[in-house]
């Protein structure tokens, strides 16, 4: 009875690590997704990676935005063409489980740029909805 728990306890365990290994692959697509998309001066498919809802939240240097349709304008807003764009890098610092339905990033963001290169930190709450990742907390500095 002791060997057939323990076997069944490692399956469990190896299955779990699985499981994330998956999700943070995915997690790291959808970034290198967005980086790309960036690049590319295209910030409707750069904002496929968040969750498309009122809910979403994206904490900046000017407070709290609520949903998607006004952080996809503060977006269009700040960055309105491909000189303000500039060339997007996102060094990864920490890609952690939270638990099954939650992943924590935090990075660096680069901006190089004609008009000027900016940077910062930023912290990524990601959730599995309908089993695609997206970005339900953004807060860049």
């Amino acid at each position: 009875m002791g060997k057939k728990i323990l076997f069944l306890l490692l399956v469990f365990i190896s299955q779990n690590a699985f499981t994330q290994n998956n999700d943070k692959e995915a997690i790291l697509k959808l970034l290198a997704a967005q980086v790309e998309f960036w690049n590319k001066g295209d910030v409707n498919q750069f904002m496929h990676g968040y969750w498309e809802n009122d809910s979403l939240m994206f904490v900046g240097k000017d407070g709290v935005t609520y949903g998607y349709n006004k952080t996809l304008a503060n977006y269009k807003k700040n960055y309105p063409d491909k000189a303000y764009m500039g060339t997007l890098k996102f060094t990864l610092i920490s890609v952690e489980p939270l638990n099954k339905e939650y992943f924590s990033v935090i990075g660096k963001w680069e901006l190089t740029r004609s008009v000027g290169n900016v940077g910062g930190h930023y912290t990524l709450l990601l959730k599995k909805i309908n089993g695609q990742w997206k970005i339900i907390l953004d807060h860049s500095s």
